[in-house]
Formats: structure tokens, sequence, C-alpha cells
């Protein structure tokens, strides 16, 4: 049987986000539990799928690295609105304590995937021939 590999950027943007859940709906009690809950899921899931792409692309083809960025990017304004409009629209979630914890979830998702991406991007370059500089 093969386990399947896992980045330790995705366990620490996992673990970090599960945590702080926890942690919020502990202090807070469940009232808020589904709206903190959705609110850190949908930017948890294109977290981890992006680190994903990114991880495989640089391995694979680290001169597309931007290309995919960009086009990912894209694709989440695209998803994200929808979330957004699914959650507050469809599912009639109270949208106070859903943006912020969407809110604060994307932008600290996107700072550990930028910190992340410095280290995955610094180990590209040490593979390069001579001083590990690019000219």
């Amino acid at each position: 049987m093969t386990l399947l590999k896992v980045s330790a950027p995705v366990v620490w943007m996992v673990g970090a986000s599960v945590g702080a859940w926890l942690v919020v709906v502990f202090a807070t009690g469940s009232r808020l539990m589904p709206e903190l809950l959705l609110g850190m899921a949908g930017p948890l899931v294109s977290a981890v799928v992006t680190w994903l792409v990114l991880e495989r692309t640089q391995s694979a083809a680290p001169e597309r690295l931007t290309g995919v960025m960009i086009t990912a990017f894209g694709v989440k304004v695209l998803l994200f609105a929808a979330y957004v409009v699914v959650i507050l629209a469809g599912l009639g979630m109270r949208p106070k304590p859903f943006m912020l914890s969407f809110t604060g979830y994307y932008v600290g998702l996107h700072v550990v995937e930028a910190l992340f991406l410095r280290r995955l991007l610094a180990a590209g370059v040490s593979r390069w021939p001579g001083d590990g500089r690019l000219t």
C-alpha cells in the first residue's frame, strides 16, 4: 500500500487553519460555527489546490510558473465570487461572521503561500549551474 505524499506547506496550512478555527469556535461557542467553517473552507481548499499545482509546475516546468500563477489568480477571482454568493444568498449564512472569517483566512493563507513560495523558488534557484544566482 502506498501512502499519499503530502507536502509540508499543505500540512501547515491545514493544521494552522483548523487549529485557529477550533480556538475561535471554542472561544465564541458553536453559534458561529457554520459561518466560521465556511469562511475557512473556501480559502483553505483554494490555497491547498493552488500550492499543489505550484509545486508540480515548479518541479516539471519552472518556466511556466508565472503563467500558472496568473491563471490561478483569474480562476480564484471567479470561483470566490460565486462561492460568496452561494454562501450568503444560497445558504443564508450571516454575512458579518462569514466575511470576517473568509477575509482572515484568505489573507492569512496567501501570506503563508507567499512565504512557502519564496522557499520553493529559492530551492529552484540553488539548482542553477554556477553560484546559484540569476544573471
